[in-house]
This record gives structure tokens, sequence and C-alpha cells, in this order.
């Protein structure tokens, strides 16, 4: 967390300067990244919820995703955590959706993915997307290194959003 809370603050002060909140889903970063948004004295003035989206039933659940919008897809890809970004952002009401989605270890996923592979993905006044490989089957560490690398790319995007504006 030593690594994760230092950005995690830097994106919370940005957001309430902008008066901007923040939704997040997260899956393989097991909550992380909620941890350290709320870790942050006042993070009330823009964190607005999170989920933890492991399982179908979970999204389905707490999302409201349902088979058909998952219609050519699958979990642990771009597409998907595009698609859990932006339903996030629609139904918290938020200026952003942030997710993650991936396998942490110590094995590959069922899709074929190897462990330290995850998708990421910003759903707000600009849109981005990535993919991830750590080259390492640690799950503590992809775990930490997951939710560092989705502060970095909503760093980047508020970043961006700035420049455009």
């Amino acid at each position: 967390m030593d690594v994760i809370l230092p950005r995690a603050a830097a994106i919370g002060a940005m957001l309430k300067a902008r008066r901007e909140t923040i939704a997040v889903a997260e899956s393989s970063s097991g909550g992380l990244v909620s941890a350290a948004l709320l870790a942050v004295p006042g993070a009330s003035a823009y964190f607005l919820g999170g989920a933890v989206v492991y399982t179908a039933e979970a999204r389905a659940a707490l999302l409201g995703i349902t088979p058909e919008r998952m219609a050519g897809m699958r979990s642990s890809s771009e597409p998907y955590a595009q698609l859990l970004a932006r339903t996030l952002r629609e139904r918290f009401g938020t200026s952003w959706g942030i997710a993650e989605t991936g396998a942490a270890g110590p094995s590959g996923n069922r899709y074929g993915d190897a462990a330290g592979h995850s998708c990421l993905a910003i759903s707000g006044p600009i849109e981005l997307v990535r993919t991830i490989e750590t080259g390492s089957a640690v799950r503590a560490r992809n775990m930490r290194d997951f939710a560092s690398a989705l502060l970095d790319l909503m760093a980047e995007a508020l970043e961006a959003a700035s420049a455009s504006s």
C-alpha cells in the first residue's frame, strides 16, 4: 500500500479540486483501489462507491450486467473492462468510472490468460483502456500491481482531460 496510497491521494486531490466523482469496479485487485481512494481524508467528496466484481453472479447482482450485454465478450478483456467502467459511471452518475479485471494468480484464468494479466479501463470525459502483463504468478504482488496500474491510468486520464479543456 506504500506505493498505492500516495497515488490515490494525488488522484483524490485532483478530483476534489475539479469537483468530480468516481466509482470503482475491481476484480483481481480485490478492492485495493477502493481502499486506497477511501484512505484519503475527505474521500466522501469524490468517492461514490465501488464493487468487487469477481464472478458472473456479482456482475449481475451488483451492476445489473446481463448475459445479453456480455454477448461477444469475455471477462479479463479490454471490452469487458470498458463495459464495467461505463456501467459504473452510468449507475452511480459519477464523472468517472474505472475498472480492473484479470488473473492475479498463481495460475491463469479459464480464458487462457496467464497470471499477471489484467485489463484496465477508464470511462469519463476521456476513455482509456489498457492491458498489462506483469509476468509474475505471485498473487499479492499482482493485486498490488493491478491496483497501481489502474491508479496510474486514472491519473493519465485526469491529465488528458485537463489538457483537452
